[in-house]
This record gives C-alpha cells, sequence and structure tokens, in this order.
C-alpha cells in the first residue's frame, strides 16, 4: 500500500513538472549535427504559447533564431538583422541557409515586442553544415 501511494505521488510529481516546465528546444536540427548548405530548423516551447508579434500578451511570444551571435539578455529587444532572425507570425520552423562550416546557433524565445524573456527560454546548439 505504502509503495502504490509512493508511485502515485511520483507519476502526479513528474505530471506536474511537466506542466509547469518552461523551456525551448531545437526539434531539428539536434547537437552536434551535420546537416546540408539548407536545412530545416525545427522549434519547440514548453510553458509559453506561441503567438504573433505585436500585441504583448502574458505567456505568450514568438521564436528567433541567432546564428553565430551573442546572447540577447532577458527584457532587450532583439535586433532585427541577418544574425537574428524573427518569426513574428508564429511559426515554429523554417529553412536557412549557412556557408559550410561550424555554427552557432541559438533559439530565443521573446514577448510580442522582441523583449527576450532571457536564458530560461533560450538554447544554444552547434552544427556543422557540409
Amino acid at each position: 500500500m505504502i509503495l502504490r501511494k509512493l508511485s502515485l505521488f511520483v507519476v502526479a510529481m513528474c505530471f506536474a513538472g511537466a506542466v509547469f516546465a518552461q523551456s525551448v528546444d531545437f526539434v531539428e536540427p539536434k547537437n552536434g549535427a551535420t546537416v546540408g548548405t539548407t536545412f530545416k530548423v525545427k522549434f519547440a516551447v514548453e510553458g509559453m504559447s506561441v503567438a504573433p508579434a505585436g500585441e504583448v500578451t502574458p505567456g505568450t511570444g514568438h521564436h528567433h533564431l541567432l546564428i553565430d551571435t551573442a546572447d540577447i539578455e532577458e527584457n532587450v529587444a532583439i535586433p532585427m538583422d541577418d544574425k537574428h532572425r524573427h518569426f513574428g507570425k508564429g511559426q515554429t520552423e523554417t529553412e536557412i541557409t549557412l556557408a559550410p562550416g561550424k555554427h552557432k546557433l541559438t533559439m530565443q524565445f521573446a514577448d510580442g515586442a522582441h523583449r527576450s524573456y532571457g536564458a530560461k527560454f533560450r538554447k544554444t546548439i552547434e552544427i556543422e553544415v557540409k
């Protein structure tokens, strides 16, 4: 009986942790992947909803892809240039083309005004383009 109650408690805590988890991840490519010059990038987020840019609504935001550049600190607006790609229509995947070599990709989730949610909603991977 005690073991059953403990098992149910563990299951409940795991479920609760999944519900309240807050993070971003790359569905593809994965860290260390070797890809062609044009490849697909898929984003995932937990603990927030994806929404188009423009309106700042708590608990929502959209993805940004930072390519070979420094992290953006929390509450700082993400620049718009070739190294900072915005997905303000709420996209969760894209195709990009990069020159051959090693590259650092950072996914940064941000609010409707493109202000970074900081390290909690940031994920960096390294890939090699062949």
